[in-house]
């Protein structure tokens, strides 16, 4: 300004009366006053406003009070409101294992084995996911909403069924019989209650269902059952030959006093109060009340009661975990507890291999999942053989979910057991007496002399 050019020299721009912004997701607007408002400047605000399409969200602003030079807020778009997800529940089966009583003893009494239900009864239900809110940017522009995420009941179809009632998908039982949740698929068993013994009157049971028999199975029979079994005499079983299940439990109010033959064999866990001379064999675990004896016990984990609870001869051996009050005896009678090793690289490779296949599964389920979301609203426009393309979908949805299930839990077990594996451990909690030998992987011993506490592999070597 001192020193005036021939040529003009820009010092500036001349700053309109006010600026409006809008935000990069379109959510709010700004306004910022380059000079003193007037009551004429206020109409060209709001021309302003809708020339830059800002039409939704406005706020109550009093322009006359607003700061020279700092960006105020002046609209709020409204952001969509995602969906509730849907909510399944079950019913609620008693955790099947024996109460620990204060003298130390396990209470096998009362345990609730088998949870029967009639036809029709409720299983459960879902409250289906909701489509969620709309929103809409400060332009006016609709901003769709995310639905819910769906959850499907998993149940067993040829004993369960789906029904609408009062906005929920309901699920209810097709037949009495017995409440089963295997692998988290609910279901209902055909349940067979034998009054009485198993014996000439009834001859060997083979029963696809659950079985309960109020008596007990006499020497030379055998009881064999899909689902669970229970045998309620307080005499026990005695001289059985076989008692199996092949995806349930097994329980056994009296013991076992197997004479040497008695095998019993359980899909998933066995509860006994005794065993005498007999074999067990359970893919999970095995817990027992008082004593075995000269026994063969096998599972992924066995429990003895730690306070009373004894094994004396014959062979215990586990994957992960095994738990008694005493082994052995003051006669220093041979009695082997063990622990196998886990293959890491085995292990591995089964992880991966169903991992993989889970995978495979996922995708083929979401595929499906969109085919029958999109015919779910046509349905009372579709014809005869639609419906029924329709429904065979549904139940190849059903088929695959349950195999997903079964895979993702079977995976589950592995990674447990890898992430267990070296962490394997034998608690004797009271005694163990000479004539016992611990094992676990390739390391053992035998004992020479009374001891008791936790045995594990430390540092390479067995710590006892």
């Amino acid at each position: 300004l001192a020193n005036p050019t021939e040529t003009p020299v820009e010092v500036g721009t001349w700053l309109p009366p006010f600026l409006l912004e809008v935000s990069r997701d379109k959510m709010s607007a700004m306004i910022t006053l380059y000079e003193l408002i007037s009551d004429d400047i206020i109409p060209v605000i709001e021309t302003a406003l809708k020339k830059e399409r800002i039409v939704f969200g406005l706020l109550d602003v009093d322009y006359t009070q607003l700061p020279i030079g700092k960006a105020q807020l002046i609209a709020v778009g409204k952001h969509p409101v995602r969906g509730d997800d849907a909510v399944v529940t079950y019913l609620e089966i008693p955790e099947r294992k024996p109460v620990i009583r204060e003298d130390g003893r396990a209470d096998y009494f009362e345990m609730n084995f088998i949870y029967e239900i009639k036809q029709g009864a409720w299983l459960g239900e879902k409250i289906p996911p909701t489509e969620g809110e709309d929103g809409t940017d400060v332009h006016g522009n609709k901003l769709p909403a995310l639905h819910g995420l769906d959850a499907p009941l998993l149940y067993d179809a040829k004993s369960a069924y789906e029904v609408e009632e009062d906005g929920k998908i309901v699920l209810r039982s097709r037949l009495d019989g017995a409440v089963e949740h295997t692998q988290g698929i609910v279901g209902v068993s055909s349940h067979l209650t034998i009054n009485g013994d198993i014996g000439f009157n009834t001859g060997n049971i083979d029963f696809d269902g659950s079985v309960t028999i109020t008596g007990t199975v006499s020497p030379g029979f055998s009881v064999i059952a899909t689902g669970d079994i229970a045998i309620e005499s307080l005499d026990g079983v005695s001289g059985a030959i076989k008692i199996a299940s092949r995806e349930g439990d097994i329980y056994i109010r009296g013991g076992i006093f197997g004479l040497g033959r008695t095998e019993v064999e359980a899909g998933n866990n066995v509860f006994v109060k005794h065993v005498n001379d007999a074999r067990i064999h359970a893919e999970n675990e095995i817990h027992i009340g008082f004593y075995s004896m000269g026994s063969d016990l096998n599972a992924h984990a066995i429990f003895v009661n730690p306070t009373k609870g004894k094994i004396i001869g014959g062979k215990a051996n586990a994957k992960s975990s095994i738990e008694a009050g005493f082994v052995g005896n003051t006669h220093e009678r041979r009695t082997e507890v063990s622990i196998e090793a886990v293959n890491k690289e085995e292990l591995m490779h089964t992880i991966q291999e169903k991992a993989g296949e889970l995978k495979e599964l996922q995708v083929q389920i979401e595929q499906i999942e969109v085919q029958v979301k999109r015919l779910a609203p046509l349905l009372n426009t579709l014809n005869q053989k639609q419906v029924a393309a329709y429904e065979e979908l549904k139940a190849a949805l059903r088929s695959q979910m349950e195999r997903a299930m079964h895979l993702d839990r079977e995976v589950k077990i592995a990674m447990s057991e890898l992430r267990h594996a070296g962490n394997e451990e034998i608690h004797i909690a009271r005694e163990a007496f000479p004539g016992t030998i611990i094992k676990i992987g390739s390391k053992s011993k035998a004992l020479t002399q009374p001891t008791s506490g936790r045995f594990k592999i430390e540092f390479g070597d067995l710590n006892v």
